[in-house]
């Protein structure tokens, strides 16, 4: 049997270790995502290719930026795509003589890819700076100093190399076709698409609705800390028009409830000692005004609720 591909191996290990920060079991995942309980094991095991979005779903779950575990998932897929087999860097053409009209557009050219190609080298210095930087305590890196896991020294290049071809991806756009004119960037396509907009988010969950992937959240206002330690907070999500509280640090026992005018407040408990080690949330009550948003602390003792508005 072969060998699964080492960017594969790191993208499976990515996974379980975010997976584990959020104390969640296959099921509970299964419940809060869009894939199954089965799907999970075999993808958290390296045994079937992850989708994309399952990837931004686990991270969202867990309240994670995406970024790194994407950035390991863009290697997997050309392992699983054959991609990474068959690419070979391109060899640009020879340029030849150009003609006296033609020489404005070709300076102009000229310039644009020096641009884009320093703003690549930039990009790419500055992706490498950061990953090094953060590596320490992003996952939960512990060892020996000056030892690390071949994976994580591996992340550091995929970071950079990511950064760079987004750049390089966007030269294409700096000059019009034949014209020379710049031209204006296209409005992206959301993909996955929000599940649901509004009032049709009411007491839905955020993650199987795509309502709070990395990009498409904020936090309203500061995080609150309770009396008794716990933090709390609203997330508010422009793309689907809706809100929900967020809970961490709390006791099993705990609650939080978010409410808004016009619609049935939300609450979740922390049920075990698992949930006391991840984020819990409420489902959402949707509308775009954010005024009126009320999020409150019930805790375990019964000693009185906690509230704060936005």
């Amino acid at each position: 049997m072969t060998a699964p591909a080492p960017e594969c191996v790191a993208l499976a290990e990515g996974l379980r270790e975010v997976r584990a920060r959020t104390g969640l079991s296959l099921v509970a995942l299964a419940e809060r995502t869009a894939y199954s309980k089965s799907s999970w094991e075999r993808y958290l095991n390296g045994k079937k290719p992850v989708p994309r979005q399952a990837v931004e779903a686990l991270c969202a779950t867990a309240g994670e930026p995406a970024g790194r575990l994407l950035a390991l998932w863009e290697l997997a897929d050309a392992e699983w795509s054959g991609r990474a087999r068959h690419s070979r860097p391109a060899v640009p053409p020879r340029p030849g003589p150009v003609s006296p009209p033609e020489a404005t557009v070709g300076a102009v050219a000229t310039a644009a890819t020096a641009a884009t190609a320093g703003a690549v080298a930039t990009a790419a210095n500055a992706a490498t700076a950061a990953t090094v930087a953060t590596a320490g305590d992003v996952g939960g890196v512990t060892g020996a100093p000056g030892r690390a896991r071949p994976w994580r020294l591996l992340t550091v290049g995929v970071g950079a190399a990511a950064v760079a071809a987004v750049a390089v991806a966007a030269a294409p756009s700096v000059l019009g076709p034949g014209a020379g004119h710049p031209t204006s960037l296209a409005s992206p396509v959301l993909d996955p698409a929000p599940g649901c907009r509004g009032k049709t988010c009411e007491g839905k969950d955020p993650g199987p609705m795509s309502c709070a992937l990395p990009g498409r959240v904020e936090s309203l206002g500061p995080q609150r800390r309770t009396r008794t330690g716990a933090g709390v907070e609203i997330r508010y999500s422009d793309v689907c028009a809706a809100a929900w509280g967020r809970i961490w640090h709390a006791e099993v026992g705990d609650a939080i409830e978010v409410s808004a005018p016009g619609s049935r407040p939300r609450r979740v408990a922390v049920r075990n000692t698992a949930d006391t080690g991840a984020y819990r949330f409420t489902m959402m009550v949707g509308g775009a005004d954010r005024t009126g948003l009320r999020l409150c602390f019930i805790p375990a003792d019964g000693t009185g609720r906690e509230c704060f508005d936005y």
